[in-house]
């Protein structure tokens, strides 16, 4: 018979990108690779051809190395870059602050100063407070800037606010980390190149994301500022990030990165969440907080309602007090998902 509450559970849902499957072509991409030996930890065919796309879209000297995950690609990119003594600045919301058990904080020994943000982005006047006890030995030092592209607000950094951000840190001997992990979400919301939201914005490090749009697993350090890649190769083995099988991650990234998948994923993703927020908005009972600019839709739903939707197609409270929650749409929402779902929750709510 099985397991009973996994027999339950609903085949779609708004939790997570994170929850969709693995596109076709990435699947693919993997089966072929899955063809003879070849030489292990990234020493083969498929991920130099995998870098070389990446250079293609970011530029011919960029570093990349290729990680398991989000949480190890953010964790190693701000290792690189720091001492213990020194402090990254983040949002609040970030996902370095709230969703990685303590992670960075282990592993680089640094402090992390969250900031409150109203929809989960950073400005200069931010981060100035922050730099008033610099050179005094008795607080920890700001060296990196960390933001998220898209927001865990789903909100977007325009190039003119990551130029801005990433001037004022480079001006205070800063540095500008970018947790890619919706990165093409946010170049699709923006109609730009991915290079025009890091490398030409004034990113230093990106952790670029793959897992929420549309591979199964594998995530990036980008390097643009070249010094910070110099032992990286070290840090990566030491912090259990460096995949012997490395080609299954290449030939995924390879996949995404030809012929714009990334950013077909991404549009699809962006315009099933646009289509949610405004069939959500039409309801007297639900508010949507937060503007809609990648994938994601947060609102305000009625407490009773909340257990009573969730059974059906599962997603998370993101703030229990205010009953608001977060509803996120990935290369594989249909149009079919968000009408069923607005069926619902009208039927619930009233």
């Amino acid at each position: 018979m099985g397991d009973v509450s996994m027999q339950t559970k609903p085949r779609r849902s708004f939790a997570s990108d994170n929850n969709a499957g693995v596109h076709p072509s990435v699947m693919e991409a993997m089966a072929a690779a899955n063809d003879g030996h070849v030489i292990a930890y990234g020493d083969d065919v498929y991920t130099a051809r995998a870098v070389k796309k990446f250079r293609e879209h970011l530029g011919k000297d960029t570093q990349v190395f290729f990680v398991f995950g989000g949480t190890g690609a953010n964790i190693l990119g701000l290792k690189a870059a720091t001492q213990p003594h020194h402090a990254v600045i983040c949002a609040e919301t970030a996902h370095i602050n709230v969703d990685e058990c303590g992670a960075p904080e282990k592993f680089t020994g640094c402090k992390l100063l969250g900031v409150r943000t109203d929809d989960g982005k950073l400005t200069v006047e931010h981060i100035k407070p922050l730099l008033h006890e610099v050179g005094f030995e008795h607080h920890v030092q700001p060296r990196v800037i960390s933001i998220s592209q898209a927001t865990e607000m789903g909100t977007v950094y325009k190039p003119r606010e990551l130029k801005a951000l990433a001037s004022f840190a480079h001006d205070h001997g800063l540095l500008l980390h970018m947790d890619g992990a919706r990165i093409a979400n946010a170049a699709a919301s923006l109609d730009v190149k991915l290079r025009a939201i890091t490398r030409d914005a004034g990113v230093d490090i990106l952790s670029f994301g793959g897992a929420k749009n549309g591979m199964m697993y594998g995530e990036a350090v980008v390097f643009f500022n070249q010094k910070l890649a110099e032992d990286f190769k070290y840090t990566r083995k030491q912090g259990a990030q460096l995949p012997s099988k490395m080609r299954f991650i290449s030939a995924q990234f390879e996949a995404l990165l030809t012929d714009d998948l990334w950013r077909r994923n991404a549009q699809h993703a962006n315009r099933m969440a646009q289509m949610l927020a405004a069939a959500l908005a039409g309801i007297p009972q639900i508010t949507v907080t937060q503007k809609v600019e990648a994938n994601g839709v947060f609102a305000l739903v009625p407490k009773r309602s909340v257990p009573l939707l969730q059974k059906k197609y599962f997603f998370y409270i993101w703030n229990e007090e205010k009953s608001e929650v977060r509803l996120m749409t990935s290369f594989d929402t249909t149009e079919g998902d968000i009408t069923n779902f607005v069926s619902l929750v009208k039927k619930t709510v009233r």
